[in-house]
């Protein structure tokens, strides 16, 4: 687990105080957008790529038997 300072601490609530800043890069979010997003913390790694092909990232395979998730290389 980790822990933070008492520097950190100050530094986080006194950026608390000032209100968020949007730009083009960082536009503020509609209510819909924001209902759109999903976790990312899978339960396991077969959640994961099935996430990851239903999103398009990846292409499934069929035939293939995922042993490593980690090292998933058919990337579109």
């Amino acid at each position: 687990m980790w822990s933070i300072t008492s520097e950190q601490t100050n530094r986080i609530n006194e950026a608390a105080k000032f209100p968020p800043v949007f730009t083009k890069d960082s536009p503020k979010l509609t209510n819909k957008q924001l209902a759109e997003f999903r976790p990312v913390n899978f339960a396991t790694w077969e959640e994961r790529y099935q996430a990851m092909v239903q999103s398009g990232v990846v292409e499934e395979d069929q035939d293939a038997e995922v042993e490593n998730p980690e090292l998933i290389l058919a990337v579109k």
